[in-house]
């Protein structure tokens, strides 16, 4: 039986999902003849990938259409790792509900 909370979106601040928000995308793109890549990646503690898209949208688009093209991300999938996290994240989603801190407002 799903969760009462599976449909309730879960704000930004408490998404841990959300690598960066978006001051920090901001922050990045102003900082991008300042640092490499690398550094910038380091220094935000994600992906050298991440912070090339976010310089660069039209990579990201780009790789999204070839990924498509190939029959989505099956061949990096781990079935046993994504039901691990998923299920971390519905009891975390559902802590969030039983603590008063999701609502019915907050719906997708």
């Amino acid at each position: 039986m799903p969760y009462k909370c599976e449909p309730l979106h879960i704000p930004k601040p408490k998404d841990r999902r959300v690598k960066l928000t978006d001051e920090q995308r901001i922050e990045i793109k102003a900082s991008m003849g300042l640092y490499s890549q690398r550094k910038l990646a380091a220094m935000y503690n994600v992906s050298r990938r991440l912070i090339t898209y976010i310089l660069d949208p039209k990579k990201q688009e780009a790789n999204l259409k070839q990924r498509a093209e190939r029959g989505g991300s099956k061949i990096y999938y781990d079935k046993d790792k994504h039901t691990i996290a998923m299920r971390t994240h519905r009891q975390y989603k559902q802590q969030l509900y039983l603590n008063g801190e999701l609502k019915q407002e907050d719906l997708k």
